[in-house]
């Protein structure tokens, strides 16, 4: 029984969703599903080990809004990841939960609508209806593990997982990433802190025992087995940290504590000055690196999407500007298309 007199004082409602393997059942995989994932995991982690000596690009939208553009953003970018794949090895970027500072859109499965309706269930659908569309196309997906639930209703469908700049020190995030089963990278603090990322690599690779969810919907004792595919990002902070001066130290760092090193590379973020054409100079200055022989720098992100710039969202949905970002500004489809096949060229 609840006492009102101590217990849930801040709650409005207690709503129930739809279950993980309910909803899997809505959107099932096909074997080509399947294979999309396994083989996108598959390659990500030969990258990681350097066995596959191409560089991971994740790229795409800062965060996805609007299922029709994305649907045809991961349209053009499978072409291109066809076309670039001997160099480079595509994995388009699918956020679907934003992190926010203080408050605003905490993207698509939190709000699908945009006006605070907040229908859950309805943005668990339409972000797992997107992404088995994305792995029908043969085209691996990459996103952010944020909230620490949601990951049993589309983890599946994730090659690669990042783990943002404010919750790699997250005890709850680590444990979470400690049992997934793609390649996670994690970001440096949004003040640059580099430790908070190592130190949170090192727990990953261990076993870790948490509650959450199993995919009946049941509160469930999670134990892992450790993960470890794990990598730094380097985000920037601060100040940038893309430069040759600080690759060399996260190096040094990383061989200290008896780490591989391999790094990515965000270019954008506070790499970029929140500045999306300044994602070019940042992509030009890992090429030159690669070209100068740096061998640790395994991958890089870069924030895309069909048109340039950024939006507010408006009161009225009508009047949002298709293919155009609503969170971080992002570069266009056409100079996505020329600075990554500028890249491969120069890394020939």
């Amino acid at each position: 029984m609840v006492d009102p007199r101590i217990e849930n004082l801040n709650v409005s409602v207690e709503q129930s969703i739809i279950t993980p393997i309910a909803l899997k059942e809505l959107y099932p995989l096909t074997e080509k599903c399947i294979n999309t994932v396994h083989k996108g995991q598959s390659t990500i982690k030969n990258i990681l080990s350097g066995r596959d000596k191409r560089i991971l690009a994740i790229v795409g939208p800062c965060s996805i809004h609007d299922i029709k553009a994305a649907k045809e953003y991961a349209q053009k970018i499978k072409l291109l990841a066809d076309e670039l794949k001997d160099k480079i090895f595509i994995v388009m970027r699918v956020y679907f939960e934003k992190p926010r500072t203080t408050v605003g859109w905490k993207g698509l499965i939190n709000d699908p609508h945009m006006d605070n309706s907040c229908q859950i269930q309805e943005g668990l659908k339409q972000a797992r209806e997107l992404l088995v569309y994305i792995a029908e196309l043969g085209l691996p997906a990459a996103g952010e593990a944020l909230d620490i639930v949601t990951p049993q209703y589309i983890q599946d469908l994730f090659s690669w997982t990042a783990i943002g700049a404010r919750t790699t020190e997250s005890q709850s995030h680590r444990n979470m990433a400690s049992g997934l089963s793609s390649v996670v990278g994690f970001k440096n603090g949004t003040d640059g802190n580099i430790d908070i990322a190592l130190n949170a690599m090192q727990a990953v690779g261990a076993p870790q025992n948490f509650v959450s969810i199993n995919p009946s919907g049941n509160v469930s004792v999670i134990r892992t087995l450790g993960n470890p595919n794990t990598h730094i990002i380097l985000r920037g902070g601060k100040e940038p940290n893309y430069e040759t001066k600080y690759v060399q130290e996260i190096e040094d760092k990383l061989n200290g504590l008896g780490i591989d090193p391999k790094i990515m590379i965000d270019c954008s973020h506070a790499n970029s000055g929140k500045q999306a054409i300044n994602q070019k100079v940042v992509l030009q200055d890992i090429a030159e690196q690669i070209q100068n022989g740096n061998k640790s720098i395994m991958g890089f992100m870069l924030e895309s999407n069909l048109e340039f710039g950024k939006q507010s969202i408006p009161d009225n949905k009508k009047e949002l500007k298709y293919g155009v970002s609503v969170t971080d500004e992002c570069i266009d489809w056409d100079t996505t298309a020329e600075i990554l096949k500028e890249f491969c060229q120069s890394i020939e």
